[in-house]
């Protein structure tokens, strides 16, 4: 069965960075098309970035310049790489697999808190 497992995520002061790390396994799991999603406590799920088969990224305005997202395919991972992060991109991070013609596999999400 397939799965996304997240990791890297912690307590890190503004400006800092982190890494987060998005490893897929099982059958039929694949890396090709990959979204980062967070969610702060109290609000609504936000779409943080995404790397599709070509290797072409996309970001929100509000990480832009900021995050980098990148892909491994013989560790079948993705990554996030934050840096500068602010109070702001404090919360639970995702990553999600295209299946077909929606995000069909999520992972449990790795906490990020960014401390001023």
């Amino acid at each position: 069965q397939a799965q996304l497992v997240e990791s890297g995520g912690g307590l890190v002061q503004a400006g800092g960075s982190l890494r987060l790390s998005c490893a897929a396994s099982g059958r039929s799991s694949s890396v090709s098309d990959v979204a980062w999603f967070r969610q702060a406590p109290g609000k609504e799920r936000e779409f943080v970035a995404r790397i599709i088969p070509s290797g072409a990224t996309t970001y929100a305005d509000s990480v832009q310049g900021r995050f980098a997202v990148s892909r491994n395919y013989a560790r079948n991972t993705v990554y996030l790489q934050m840096n500068s992060l602010k109070d702001d991109d404090t919360g639970t991070y995702y990553c999600a697999a295209r299946l077909g013609s929606s995000y069909g596999l999520w992972g449990q999400g790795t906490q990020v808190i960014v401390s001023s």
